[in-house]
């Protein structure tokens, strides 16, 4: 636990938060977890709620100020605060639900600091808003894109906001897509830091405006800060006019998935 005194760093509360999260993810994990629905097909479990009120703790402690928008407890503080954290605390509840280790804790700043924390690997990926690093047994190094791996990762969960004019499904057949690169299918902001650190090529995604989401919030911000480029999947920038979103490596990569999606 840290407190406001300890540090003016919001990375510093990013990763402890994230880090706060990830410990009881990982200490539930395999356990048998009562599901809580919430509609459409989606649900939580006491993974997810346990693993909120942890990160909430952290920077309530650190930034008692603060507002925090999380996934399972929603808006806790002033709506129209200045400094805003989006919480997802389980990325990947299906996959953890059936015994899938693919999950990440997303912590985030709104247009700031960002945590994502995979429990299982013990790996923090982190951006003070400016740079991104990724830090493995204590050790802290900095996150370098390559599309050298030609993977990408591709979500296929619904909402599908942008059909027929776009369908992540109709890119896996494209010939171009085929040949240049081997798709995963990832439904987890895991797969956006692996972008970051160099282990993905790209990530491809429809929705609408995710820079607020608490599911990419975290994502989006160490992509950027590695140096990725980041879209939707209309070739704009993120924020009020882009929709969905292509996140690459490079401006090679994102380029050709850009002309394989306008096609």
């Amino acid at each position: 636990m840290i407190n406001s005194t300890a540090s003016s760093d919001d990375s510093v509360v990013a990763i402890a938060a994230a880090s706060a999260g990830a410990d009881v993810v990982r200490s539930l994990y395999g356990q048998r977890l009562t599901r809580i629905d919430k509609g459409a097909g989606d649900f939580a479990t006491a993974a997810d709620v346990e693993a909120e009120k942890a990160i909430v703790d952290v920077i309530r402690a650190a930034r008692p100020d603060d507002a925090v928008v999380g996934e399972e407890g929603g808006q806790q503080g002033t709506a129209d605060a200045v400094r805003q954290w989006l919480v997802d605390p389980l990325c990947g509840t299906l996959n953890y639900a059936v015994g899938s280790m693919l999950v990440a804790v997303n912590v985030a700043l709104r247009d700031g600091a960002a945590a994502v924390a995979d429990p299982f690997s013990g790996e923090v990926f982190f951006t003070d808003g400016t740079s991104a690093w990724v830090r493995r047994d204590g050790v802290d190094e900095s996150l370098v894109p390559t599309s050298a791996t030609s993977l990408v990762d591709v979500n296929l969960d619904p909402p599908f906001v942008n059909r027929p004019g776009f369908r992540a499904v109709d890119l896996l057949a494209h010939p171009a897509f085929v040949e240049r690169f081997r798709p995963r299918v990832v439904s987890t902001t895991l797969a956006l830091a692996w972008v970051a650190a160099g282990k993905r090529a790209a990530y491809v995604t429809d929705g609408a405006d995710l820079t607020g989401s608490v599911h990419f919030a975290a994502g989006i911000a160490l992509c950027r800060a590695a140096g990725c480029v980041v879209t939707g999947i209309d070739g704009a920038l993120t924020g009020t006019e882009g929709r969905g979103l292509v996140v690459a490596a490079d401006a090679e990569t994102h380029g050709q998935l850009m002309s394989m999606i306008r096609s």
